[in-house]
């Protein structure tokens, strides 16, 4: 090869050299720009994540959690937060009656069940589901002694209560309330939820009867959200004090249970004294998420904790859609001593078939009402189920409380359900030891039985507040 020849190849063979080591520097700039970009991307993050946990909470603008995640035991705090901020994720709220459960809030506005795929994939992670709407129950289209009469000017309109016949309706088709109040009208010291829309608890049926909380007991305090002056309850829809109710369910199903009685005013609960604590999960328009309807729990077993007498939840409300979480806080109301009457729903189905929640829980504190009309026949709309549905109770044309200091009938098994709670609360005020087991059993066995019933509920029979308190 001569020297002409040989140049060429020379500097061909340098430029190869080069473009290989250009090429090789290339890539570990790309990897150095990569691995600096994920450095920033955590640390904006981080930094995201710490001026949120810093401001203060009246201040922050959050979205609405959008899963509930069940991590495994064992999982520290600090690992749930490092793997929210891994996500991009934000810790809500810690559910501490349920040791691992939190509500998460996803920074990146994904779908609920785009993330809750995310934490299922995770080993830390027991459960995790989307939070999901719920919506009231209400139908759109209601033994020995001397009976005790309350002095209340419409309490001839209250059939479920004394059914004189009136209005199309059989007579003694009823609880038999008032021979129930010849054993007991109630106590103050026995307090109801009412787990709702709130209450009106400026009406002047319910005033006397609302729960205040006494100056004993310390405002409730959630290490997430903070202290809340929860002088008459709870609002879980804005991790507030006041539940005020500005839809009206939650009102009319208060005063079913307990408007007060013989203060010549309007009507009377089936107890006419008690202790009505307003829990506020749902909004104007009547709906919820299984989110705040377990913050509202939570709070209810603090509340216990704390030395509450609180013996009764009233649910009114429920979704074909099934909820671990929500089962697992129901199942810590049951531990915590407290009994969970749930409306059966107003879809005329067979809950066997079809559960509806949360009166479909297998958990053993939930009694599962269906509706009656003024006739002792299953209401039109009402679901049913001999294997879970528990009891029957009047739920058609029902009068109670209403906002504006007002009154009106309403139809639903959230009409029946608050008189199973009441009964409930009777039986407690009467027996103030009494367990949950023994106060269910008791409910349970204190019915009349009516052919209508027969393969349509567990007992097959409507309440009776008399047999209930013999």
């Amino acid at each position: 090869m001569n020297r002409n020849n040989f140049l060429p190849h020379i500097a061909l063979a340098l430029v190869i050299v080069l473009v290989a080591a250009f090429a090789g520097q290339l890539r570990n700039w790309q990897k150095q720009w990569k691995m600096r970009a994920r450095i920033i991307q955590s640390e904006k993050r981080h930094e995201a994540i710490n001026s949120i946990e810093a401001a203060p909470y009246e201040t922050r603008d959050f979205s609405p959690p959008e899963i509930l995640v069940k991590f495994k035991t064992g999982v520290s705090e600090e690992r749930i937060k490092d793997i929210a901020i891994g996500l991009h994720d934000r810790v809500e709220d810690e559910i501490e009656a349920v040791p691992g459960l939190d509500a998460i809030d996803d920074l990146d506005d994904q779908s609920a069940e785009t993330v809750a795929a995310q934490y299922r994939g995770l080993p830390e992670v027991e459960y995790a589901e989307a939070v999901f709407d719920i919506g009231l129950d209400d139908y759109a289209a209601g033994a020995a002694g001397t009976p005790i009469l309350p002095s209340d000017p419409r309490f001839t309109e209250q059939w479920a209560l004394a059914n004189d016949g009136s209005r199309g309706g059989t007579k003694g088709a009823d609880i038999s309330a008032t021979l129930a109040w010849a054993v007991t009208t109630g106590s103050e010291n026995v307090v109801v939820a009412v787990l709702d829309s709130g209450v009106d608890y400026t009406h002047s049926d319910l005033a006397g009867n609302i729960w205040v909380r006494p100056a004993s007991v310390r405002p409730y305090q959630d290490r997430d959200l903070g202290t809340i002056q929860d002088e008459h309850g709870y609002n879980a829809l804005e991790n507030a004090a006041d539940p005020m109710d500005d839809n009206g369910h939650g009102t009319h199903c208060a005063g079913i249970i307990g408007a007060e009685g013989g203060n010549d005013i309007g009507i009377t609960g089936v107890n006419w004294k008690v202790r009505l604590m307003p829990l506020k999960f749902m909004n104007a328009g009547g709906y919820g998420t299984t989110k705040d309807a377990i913050e509202a729990i939570n709070y209810v077993i603090d509340r216990k904790k704390a030395g509450v007498n609180v013996r009764v939840i009233s649910a009114s409300w429920g979704s074909t859609q099934k909820s671990r979480a929500l089962e697992d806080v129901i199942r810590k109301a049951y531990e915590a001593d407290i009994l969970f009457v749930a409306a059966s729903g107003n879809a005329t189905t067979n809950n066997d078939r079809t559960p509806h929640y949360p009166s479909s829980y297998n958990v053993p504190n939930v009694i599962s009402v269906a509706a009656l009309d003024r006739n002792d026949s299953l209401a039109s709309f009402s679901n049913y189920g001999v294997k879970s549905v528990a009891i029957a109770a009047p739920g058609v044309d029902i009068l109670s409380t209403w906002l504006g200091d007002e009154y009106e009938e309403k139809s639903g098994t959230s009409m029946a359900t608050p008189v199973v709670a009441g009964v409930a609360a009777l039986i407690a005020a009467n027996n103030p030891k009494i367990t949950v087991d023994d106060l269910k059993k008791r409910v349970l066995a204190s019915v009349d039985p009516l052919d209508s019933l027969k393969g349509k509920t567990t007992t097959g029979g409507r309440i009776n507040a008399a047999k209930a308190l013999k």
